[in-house]
C-alpha cells in the first residue's frame, strides 16, 4: 500500500462551475481517488476555492458587494455543486482560512530566508480611476508585431509572440476602457534562473519515471531555456499580506494569488491533520507528513493545460 496524494485542481470563486470544469479537473480526479482507494491504497483528496486575486476585485465591485461576500458566496455554491456531484474530498476547504494564510507567508518566508525572494523594481499597469494593479491579460491594445487590434497585454494570439503591456499601442483596459498609467513599483520576484538547474535535474527525473504526460515534459523542459526571475507580490488590497517587516501593513501590497493558490495543496493536507481527532489521546495534526515527507509517497496532480507553468516551475 502506497500513501497517495490526490491534488485536485482549486476552482476560482468567481462562480459556479460549468460542464469544462467538470470534466476538466472534477470527475476525473475523483476516479482516480476511487480507483486507488479500491486498490488498497491510502489516499489523500484534497482541493478548494481560490479566492484571491485582481479577477475578484473585479467582479466584486461590478456586483457591489465586498470581496469576502462574493467568495463565501460562490464558495458555498462550488462545494455545493462537487459535493452533489459525490466527489470523494477528504477535505474541500478554502485560500481565505488563517491556516492557509499561514503556510503560504511560510513559504514566502522562507524562500526569502534562503536568498531566492529577490526585491526589484518594475513597472506595472494601473488603473487610474481605482489604483488598483492591472493584470496583463486585464489590457488589451494594438500588437507593435503584427498589427493586430486585439493583443492582450501578455501576448498576442494571431501572431504568438510574448508581449509587455507597454508594448501594446494604445493599450487600454478590458474592464472599463480607460488607458492604464505605468508606474514604477517595488516587488519581491522568485529567483527561477537560479533555480534552473536543480529544476532541470528534477524534470528529468520525472521524465525518466514516466509519470508525467510527454507533452506536459516537453513543455516544462522547454521554458526553462528562457527563463525569468518571476513577481511573487501584487498591488493590490485583496490577498494574502506580505509577511515581511515594511511590507506586511502595506494595505496594497500581497502576495500574487499564483503564489497562494498552488501552496494550497499543502495548506489544505495541513488543514485536513488537524481536522482529525485525537487518537488515545494523541494529536494527529503531522499525519499530513505521511503524504508529503515519505519519500515513498505518491502525488498526483489534476489541472488545466494552462496551468502547466505553475505546476511545473513555481510550485516545484
Amino acid at each position: 500500500m502506497s500513501k497517495v496524494l490526490s491534488a485536485v485542481a482549486w476552482p476560482y470563486a468567481n462562480g459556479p462551475r460549468h460542464l469544462g470544469h467538470v470534466a476538466g479537473f472534477a470527475v476525473p480526479s475523483d476516479v482516480f481517488s476511487r480507483y486507488m482507494r479500491m486498490a488498497g491504497h491510502d489516499v489523500l483528496m484534497v482541493s478548494g476555492s481560490d479566492e484571491h486575486g485582481t479577477p475578484i476585485l473585479v467582479l466584486a465591485d461590478k456586483e457591489g458587494v465586498t470581496p469576502r461576500e462574493l467568495v463565501d458566496k460562490n464558495h458555498a455554491i462550488i462545494a455545493a455543486e462537487l459535493a452533489d456531484l459525490g466527489c470523494s474530498y477528504d477535505l474541500y476547504t478554502r485560500t481565505t482560512t488563517d491556516n492557509h494564510y499561514a503556510v503560504a507567508q511560510e513559504l514566502f518566508r522562507r524562500c526569502w530566508e534562503n536568498g531566492y525572494m529577490v526585491e526589484r523594481t518594475q513597472r506595472g499597469a494601473i488603473s487610474p480611476s481605482t489604483g488598483r494593479t492591472l493584470p496583463d491579460r486585464y489590457i488589451e491594445g494594438t500588437c507593435p508585431i503584427c498589427g493586430y487590434g486585439e493583443a492582450r497585454g501578455d501576448q498576442c494570439d494571431n501572431c504568438g509572440n510574448q508581449l509587455e503591456p507597454e508594448e501594446l499601442i494604445n493599450p487600454r483596459s478590458k474592464v472599463n476602457g480607460e488607458t492604464p498609467v505605468f508606474v514604477e513599483t517595488q516587488h519581491f520576484f522568485l529567483d527561477l534562473p537560479a533555480l534552473a538547474d536543480s529544476l532541470r535535474t528534477w524534470l528529468e527525473g520525472r521524465e525518466a519515471s514516466g509519470t508525467w504526460r510527454p507533452n506536459v515534459i516537453k513543455f516544462s523542459l522547454n521554458i526553462l531555456d528562457d527563463i525569468k526571475p518571476r513577481a511573487m507580490t501584487r498591488d493590490i488590497d485583496w490577498g494574502i499580506p506580505v509577511p515581511l517587516d515594511g511590507w506586511r501593513d502595506q494595505p496594497t501590497k500581497r502576495l500574487y494569488v499564483w503564489f497562494d493558490a498552488v501552496v494550497g495543496y499543502l495548506s489544505a493536507s495541513i488543514e485536513w491533520a488537524r481536522r482529525l481527532p485525537e487518537v488515545d489521546g494523541q494529536s494527529q495534526a503531522d499525519r499530513w507528513r505521511e503524504w508529503w515527507n515519505d519519500p515513498e509517497a505518491l502525488s498526483y496532480y489534476f489541472m488545466g493545460k494552462d496551468n502547466i507553468t505553475f505546476h511545473s516551475q513555481i510550485w516545484p
